[in-house]
Formats: structure tokens, C-alpha cells, sequence
């Protein structure tokens, strides 16, 4: 059984950075997607970045393209998200996600999670 723990959540200023951390434990194989998702206050929860272990694949979502990075220590099986030019918009609760087999864009088709970290960016 996989569990994810996240950690690196905190409140900045805009333009400031954060990077989050997620560690796996468990068994799992390079044949797992993991992903960091958001979900602002009131609304739905949307995708911020996933990357599948097996190849290195990475996609990083519209709204956060050119700030966020999404990489992985596969030694430390650790799955980091840097937060580069943070923007009052990217307040939100982020949790790490996986799922094995492909790698699916939809939060819903993820079926591990984290308990989440919150960030808040301030203006």
C-alpha cells in the first residue's frame, strides 16, 4: 500500500517561492504516475503538474508554466514541486497524488493522495 506524506506548504508574499515535498512509502513499481494537484478555496480541485516514473514524462499545467517544476529523487522516492513567482491565484491546498499504469490528467483517476499542504500567497 502507498502513502504519500507532503510537506513545504507555508504563506509568502507574491513573487516569492516555496518547494514541496512528497514522500512515498510502500511498494511502487516505475509503472506509477505522480502529481501534484491544487484546490483553491470554493473551488474544484485542479491538476498542477504529473510526471510518470518510469520515463521521466513530465507535464506541467497552463496556469503555472514557466513558474512550477515538478521533479522526483528516486533514491529518496521523493516528488518535489518548486514554486517559483508565486501569485496570490496559487493559494490553494496541494496534495500529491499517484496512480499506477498511465498517467491520467484528471485528478479524478488518481487513486492515492496525501493529507495535503496549504500555501498561501499573499499580494
Amino acid at each position: 500500500q502507498v502513502q504519500l506524506v507532503e510537506s513545504g506548504g507555508g504563506s509568502v508574499q507574491s513573487g516569492g517561492s516555496l518547494r514541496l515535498s512528497c514522500v512515498a512509502s510502500g511498494y511502487m513499481s516505475s509503472n506509477y504516475c505522480m502529481g501534484w494537484f491544487r484546490q483553491p478555496p470554493g473551488k474544484e480541485r485542479e491538476g498542477v503538474a504529473r510526471t510518470y516514473i518510469g520515463t521521466g514524462w513530465t507535464s506541467i499545467a497552463d496556469p503555472v508554466k514557466g513558474r512550477f517544476t515538478i521533479s522526483r529523487d528516486n533514491t529518496e522516492r521523493t516528488l518535489y514541486l518548486q514554486m517559483n513567482s508565486l501569485k496570490p491565484d496559487d493559494t490553494a491546498m496541494y496534495y500529491c497524488a499517484a496512480v499506477g499504469g498511465g498517467c491520467p490528467s484528471s485528478w479524478r483517476q488518481f487513486n492515492v493522495w496525501g493529507q495535503g499542504t496549504q500555501v498561501t500567497v499573499s499580494s
